[in-house]
């Protein structure tokens, strides 16, 4: 293992200097750094020409200057990270790294998770309903989705998304219900569709499908949940137990009843915890060091709860009730946020138009921990949507094509002809392997957004990586430009090692110093 991994950082460093060395030349061959000198008319244009040469020490080869620019990279080692400087502004580049790889952690962070468990979700489903009107709806959407451009979209969004959203929050009145009956039919359609059966079972759910859409629809409508939206205790009870049905379902099954019973109990606890929990937020000044903290404290009590249940396999249930504690956390997490909107959306700087369409916080908006985050919410909204959209297309058809695959193979044949039921079939037998592609593509996927969406960061004013590389290009930076080639290159090599151990953790065949 340390043999492998010490071969792989070799070959990968080496290859990443040569990359950093050729790109210096071709960027100090193609960059102009007098290009705001050139239409100036200024009597004094020859010793400001002067003057930028010797600010940039351009008099100087390019590979000498390539080698001292490495030895303030090699700096880092020892904790004295020299980056260069961008001459424009005069900012040092690792001040400016420091808030653009922060940004951008935060931007993908949310929209890559969500995107892998609807893609992977959908696309499961879809390959198990293969050829049927779900599967062909579903083919549609993700053609559609991958082939549309970004900047189409995010300006749809900032249209649709914020404009008129906004524009409704204020004045929320319905004119017509028939967009809101066509969006419960279209639920009640895609339900059906998904979880399949015979023609009364189909009728059933998508008649309940369609119910339940409407009946929340117009709860939301009714109770001005809009202008003060909250999940409250009601929410964390109810979701939480659907969440622990759910998520035994597709561990173990529901038969399994210790596993159910231990699910059921986290969510009994959580919903316990709720109140003490808002007396606790109200009382106590918090932070992310606190959340984290809590969110350890939660993993604990639902392990603990799941290895003392037991069952067949003590560490299936440890597994599912972890899962259900998650979701029950990000419930209680999102609820407190959430109780900040009206006096977020009252505030003189956002005037009850609370969807941003540009930046990453609303300027002059002071708050608490829970504002703060509120703020960032509302601002990673739209190009989190964005994003979604376009990653959620691509891991769907990866996941149908390689579920397709699976299926066929004959040790899902075995089987099923030992008696295995289709979710233990699907779940634990094919979904593991058809995952083996995605272990590839989804770390690369991340490390590419790492680097910057740059169209949907220029688009909606996102300071992240992708805007630092565009704004440091137009006015011929080179310093910062070589940083973010650095920055990308090394989470390139750490994406392609975790690719490798995920592959060995899914398939055991796989030996990554084979």
């Amino acid at each position: 293992m340390l043999k492998f991994i010490l071969k792989r950082l070799l070959s990968t460093v080496l290859v990443l200097l040569v990359v950093t060395f050729v790109l210096y030349l071709l960027l100090n061959a193609a960059l102009d750094f007098f290009w705001d000198l050139r239409s100036s008319t200024s009597p004094n244009i020859e010793s400001l020409y002067e003057s930028r040469r010797r600010l940039l020490d351009l008099d100087t080869p390019a590979v000498v200057r390539y080698f001292k620019w490495l030895a303030g990279v090699g700096g880092c080692a020892i904790g004295q990270c020299d980056l260069g400087i961008a001459w424009k502004s005069g900012q040092e580049v690792t001040s400016q790294l420091q808030g653009a790889i922060v940004n951008t952690i935060k931007l993908i962070s949310a929209a890559t998770i969500i995107a892998i468990v609807l893609g992977v979700a959908v696309g499961m489903i879809s390959a198990i309903r293969q050829y049927s009107g779900f599967d062909y709806f579903i083919t549609f959407v993700s053609f559609l989705l991958y082939s549309l451009p970004v900047f189409w979209v995010a300006v749809l969004l900032k249209q649709w998304g914020a404009i008129e959203i906004n524009n409704f929050l204020s004045d929320p009145q319905i004119e017509t219900w028939l967009p809101i009956i066509a969006v419960c039919l279209a639920m009640g359609l895609f339900w059906m569709g998904a979880l399949g059966g015979s023609r009364n079972r189909r009728l059933i759910t998508f008649a309940a499908a369609t119910l339940i859409t409407f009946v929340t629809i117009y709860y939301i409508l009714a109770s001005g949940w809009l202008q003060q939206p909250r999940i409250g205790i009601v929410g964390v009870v109810l979701i939480g137990a659907g969440t622990a049905i759910v998520m035994t379902f597709l561990s173990t099954g529901l038969r399994n009843k210790r596993v159910l019973y231990a699910t059921l109990t986290v969510a009994g606890i959580g919903a316990l915890l709720y109140m003490p929990l808002q007396y606790l937020f109200y009382y106590q000044e918090m932070n992310w060091l606190w959340m984290v903290g809590l969110l350890v404290v939660a993993i604990v009590i639902a392990v603990g709860v799941g290895l003392a249940f037991k069952g067949p396999d003590p560490w299936d249930t440890a597994r599912t009730t972890f899962f259900t504690v998650l979701v029950i956390a990000v419930l209680i997490f999102a609820d407190r946020v959430l109780q900040e909107w009206g006096r977020y959306s009252a505030h003189p700087a956002i005037n009850n138009r609370p969807i941003a369409t540009i930046g990453a916080s609303a300027p002059n908006v002071a708050g608490d921990f829970w504002m703060a985050n509120l703020d960032s919410f509302t601002h990673l909204l739209l190009p989190s949507i964005a994003l979604i959209l376009i990653s959620f297309a691509s891991y769907t058809r990866y996941t149908r094509g390689s579920m397709l695959e699976v299926m066929g193979q004959d040790y899902i044949r075995t089987a099923r002809a030992k008696g295995l039921n289709e979710r233990t079939v699907v779940m634990r037998h094919a979904l593991r392997n058809a995952l083996l592609p995605l272990a590839s593509i989804i770390p690369v996927d991340i490390i590419t957004m790492v680097g910057g969406a740059v169209i949907t960061e220029t688009i909606f004013g996102w300071n992240g990586m992708g805007k630092l590389f565009i704004d440091s290009m137009h006015r011929s930076e080179i310093d910062p430009i070589m940083a973010y080639i650095v920055i990308t290159g090394i989470f390139a090599i750490i994406a392609n090692l975790v690719a490798d151990f995920l592959y060995a953790v899914l398939d055991p065949r796989i030996r990554v110093n084979a």
